[in-house]
């Protein structure tokens, strides 16, 4: 018969952490807090009982009075913690992680808190507004709170209970957030950080994490990854894209590869960025964008900077979705066909330049010309990173490559004109080739 009650939180625990009251009820007792008109937290806390009461009668407050006696048992303790803790700074507690096993073959939290704050310091010159002394020290601390009475009570505290002792110690608001949001973002539903220093410790960490487990080879299998390594990349992926940050991940994977000084193993580079770009699509997907376009897109290689990637990838799906785009893409396909089967039969390749002294029809003549334009258009365009720019100077070739189709026999009787019009398909593939592999498109 389940009744919600109400009971009445002791007033001497009100100036705890609201995190601690708030977890105190909710993880041990299942009981929910309140808010007042304010928002801000009240001293009612509701629970449910498994029997009718009448509010007045004695069983109503016997079950109430018993609630809160159980309540006020949990909170001592909390208040204990609360009290212990703050007897220590939290940077006297980084020696303590050196007890604390991050991984067998990785070190301990001592480790690798030393290397998150050099990476943060490294990742701030990245980072609009990111001092390198606020993040190496937000980095230093981060972890220093996972020995401290309070998080060996409350696990899900990790972080909140760093930034209260922070503050208590006088370390400046920015390493005091930066440690409580450095674990963000969870989950997809999770806020991702955005302060500067914040942004660099939690990139700094998640990429520590991932660089650490390629390099002894524990890598996600299958169904399996007891390191959480996927949720690592796509927080990683989630921190660049919504801040926009213009982060080159082939160097700062190597900055971060050289900080396990004393682990030898393979080089991470190249097998690392192709998980990002795995985990990428999935989000990608996940909202709706083709995944032939993504795969284009990343095809081309050598791109690591993400945001640069994903508005390539945008521009490319607003190209398609033209007319100008729609009849490229067949044209390629048809290009590409006929250039495929004329090497399989002849045992060659056509893929080698053209020869501009035996284009001996205007048209031909023609489509080279605009060849030569919308590469350079492309180039300038794709230099500049205005990819929308660099889909443009390839809508030019629409009428050309349709006049040649039109007009021109491919497998002419000469085969010296027949091999060089070939070539002139394949370096209309290749001019397409500069802003997506059209190969991996669908149509």
């Amino acid at each position: 018969w389940p009744q919600v009650l109400i009971g009445r939180i002791d007033a001497a625990y009100m100036d705890l952490p609201p995190e601690v009251l708030t977890t105190t009820m909710r993880s041990h007792q299942k009981y929910l807090a309140t808010l007042d008109r304010d928002g801000r937290l009240a001293d009612r806390f509701a629970f449910v009982a498994n029997m009718p009461a009448r509010k007045g009668s004695k069983r109503y407050d016997n079950i109430v009075a018993g609630n809160e006696r159980v309540l006020r048992a949990r909170l001592a303790d909390a208040r204990f913690f609360w009290d212990q803790d703050r007897k220590r700074s939290l940077e006297s507690r980084v020696p303590d992680l050196k007890d604390v096993v991050f991984h067998a073959k990785l070190g301990n939290l001592e480790d690798k808190a030393r290397r998150i704050a050099a990476l943060a310091a490294e990742l701030s010159a990245y980072i609009d507004g990111c001092d390198s002394e606020l993040a190496r020290r937000a980095g230093e601390l981060a972890k220093a709170d996972l020995t401290s009475g309070m998080v060996g009570e409350f696990p899900e505290l990790q972080g909140t209970m760093g930034r209260y002792y922070a503050l208590a110690d006088g370390e400046p608001a920015e390493v005091a957030e930066a440690i409580a949001e450095h674990y963000a973002p969870l989950g997809p539903n999770d806020r991702c950080p955005s302060a500067p220093v914040s942004l660099a410790v939690a990139l700094a960490d998640k990429i520590d994490t991932l660089v650490g487990f390629w390099a002894i080879d524990e890598k996600p299998t299958g169904s399996k990854d007891p390191y959480a390594l996927r949720r690592a990349a796509l927080g990683v992926i989630r921190l660049i894209v919504e801040n926009r940050l213009r982060l080159p991940l082939a160097p700062v994977i190597e900055t971060a590869r050289d900080l396990f000084r004393e682990l030898a193993g393979p080089a991470v580079t190249g097998t690392l960025l192709d998980f990002f770009a795995d985990r990428l699509k999935v989000a990608l997907r996940d909202k709706g964008v083709r995944h032939d376009l993504i795969s284009a897109v990343f095809a081309l290689g050598g791109e690591d900077d993400l945001v640069r990637l994903l508005a390539r990838v945008d521009a490319l799906q607003d190209f398609l979705n033209s007319d100008d785009g729609e009849n490229l893409l067949t044209a390629y396909k048809r290009a590409e066909n006929i250039v495929r089967i004329e090497e399989k039969r002849d045992g060659k390749s056509y893929r080698e330049e053209l020869r501009r002294d035996i284009l001996i029809e205007r048209i031909e003549q023609n489509l080279a010309d605009y060849l030569d334009e919308a590469t350079s258009g492309a180039k300038e365009a794709l230099f500049a990173d205005q990819f929308s720019l660099a889909m443009e100077a390839m809508a030019v070739l629409r009428q050309p490559i349709d006049e040649f189709f039109d007009n021109v026999m491919v497998n002419t009787e000469d085969p010296k004109i027949r091999a060089n019009r070939l070539r002139l398909l394949s370096a209309f593939g290749s001019t397409l080739g500069q802003v997506a592999d059209f190969s991996r498109i669908e149509g």
